[in-house]
């Protein structure tokens, strides 16, 4: 699925937490948030589009997701925080090549024909946080057993999976049909992420040896030697250079969405423009990650997740007729069906210590909510979601100011900054409420609540918000007259 993340070292955020975050881009995907119990956990999954089945462990523990409300291709829970306060986000779609697939394909699934028999695939995005995140009490953990499921069960296609918890990020993508490797993102560094192969150096000694920073296939440096994929000239280790696509697409794709995020955090460390630029929108070579010229804040994540090329000629809401206006894939693009922000914070007692940023439908026109995940339910603004239009809940909410703000930038855009900036004072607020609460009580069952506080202030501001486009929306319709007109 085409997705953007970033990740957020804990000496590079504001708090020192550690955030990792990603847009789920599917088509206009209907999502909803939800918490699911150890009861509801199933003990035997299934991939609805793989048939690949999976033995999970008895002991699972509770966590959020935030799945597709149409359950007809899977669960897809995208993203979530377990009671051990460890985040996941599955998946960035990444990319690879010809010669890495021609030694390791993808596990596909293959139908019965004949007397050919019906043939598992392996798994995938539909399935990863199901049966990884109930189970792992550390990030690193969660890298160890997303990588024995990968060598068991294979995966049918390219991905890119984050883990936090309140001390580390790892990052994992998959290589090929079996093969992966996982490096540790460092604690002043954030990494950008736009759907290519990402990893562009890596220490093989330490990933089969002492597993400090990086994790790999156990076989992973005979299998690049065995299948000539070494493409690096200077004997070093560019994993994107081995495993990584080399295509044009990746030019008007990919690459400028890594350029724009990186022109964000490091304005003038870097030199993005010109013609004596260090990097382009089209360069392959931006790196993976950074150290930022300033640290990172949650409205900060929230903003790049956002953003559409604001203040560059590719941005496709000027007015200005410029032939580069539109011509790269945006970050905050229309059809984005649920953002999180996994934060973890290490300043706070253990039962509060993980929040969930969420937000559903076109991030250049919502907004981002704070959660306590470690709860038995979420309120229904969140949870309770159909695959019909309603004001009722955040999703439908949302995906209406979208369509209504789009179609009117130039005079909606005050209308949605303003928005923006309300929920998002307004949600700090009401954690350091809680947070103070909770914590003085030594009490922590009022989270619950809590959360009901922020979705009622949430659901107030947003239905204020969808006012203001709406009148703004119908005062530019085309049918409009008034005797002035003449």
């Amino acid at each position: 699925m085409p997705c953007t993340t970033i990740l957020v070292g804990k000496k590079a955020s504001y708090d020192g937490s550690t955030m990792i975050a990603r847009t789920d881009d599917g088509h206009f995907d209907v999502k909803k948030t939800i918490v699911v119990n150890p009861k509801d956990q199933k003990k035997k999954y299934k991939s609805v589009i793989s048939h690949c089945e999976v033995e999970l462990p008895d002991n699972p523990m509770r966590y959020t997701a935030s799945p597709s409300v149409d359950p007809k291709n899977g669960i897809w829970a995208a993203s979530g925080i377990n009671e051990a306060n460890v985040g996941m986000t599955a998946t960035e779609t990444i990319t690879t090549n010809a010669l890495v697939l021609g030694a390791d394909p993808y596990v596909e699934y293959q139908k019965k024909e004949g007397r050919k028999p019906e043939k598992a695939g392996g798994l995938g995005e539909e399935d990863f946080v199901v049966c990884v995140l109930p189970y792992i009490h550390s990030a690193r953990e969660g890298v160890e057993r997303l990588g024995a499921l990968l060598e068991q069960y294979g995966t049918y296609e390219s991905n890119g999976i984050a883990f936090n918890d309140e001390h580390e990020i790892w990052w994992l993508e998959t290589i090929g049909g079996h093969h992966w490797m996982a490096k540790r993102v460092k604690d002043e560094e954030y990494v950008i992420m736009p759907n290519r192969q990402g990893i562009d150096s890596f220490d093989l000694k330490d990933a089969l040896g002492a597993k400090k920073e990086h994790m790999c296939s156990a076989d992973l440096k005979e299998f690049i030697e065995k299948n000539h994929l070494d493409l690096n000239q200077d004997g070093t280790c560019n994993p994107r250079l081995i495993f990584g696509s080399h295509s044009d697409s990746d030019h008007v794709y990919n690459n400028p969405r890594a350029w724009y995020m990186g022109r964000f955090f490091n304005p003038t460390t870097v030199k993005w423009e010109g013609p004596d630029a260090d990097y382009t929108p089209i360069s392959d070579n931006i790196p993976w990650s950074f150290v930022p010229e300033r640290k990172i804040s949650v409205e900060d994540v929230k903003y790049i997740l956002s953003s559409y090329y604001q203040g560059t000629p590719y941005n496709p809401y000027q007015k200005a007729d410029i032939s580069e206006k539109g011509i790269y894939r945006p970050i905050g693009i229309s059809r984005t069906g649920v953002t999180t922000i996994c934060q973890i914070r290490d300043y706070v007692p253990e039962e509060i210590k993980g929040i969930e940023w969420i937000t559903y439908g076109s991030n250049a026109f919502n907004t981002a909510v704070p959660v306590y995940p470690r709860v038995s339910k979420l309120p229904k603004y969140l949870s309770d979601v159909t695959l019909d239009v309603s004001t009722e809940n955040f999703y439908w909410a949302s995906r209406l100011i979208d369509a209504l703000a789009d179609a009117n930038y130039g005079t909606s855009i005050q209308l949605i900054e303003r928005y923006q900036a309300a929920v998002a004072a307004k949600s700090h607020e009401l954690l350091n409420k809680w947070d103070q609460e909770m914590t003085a009580a030594k009490d922590f069952s009022a989270a619950e609540k809590a959360n009901e506080e922020i979705c009622a202030m949430l659901k107030k501001e947003t239905v204020k918000a969808l006012n203001n486009v709406l009148l703004d929306a119908s005062q530019h319709m085309k049918c409009g007259y008034s005797r002035a007109d003449n």
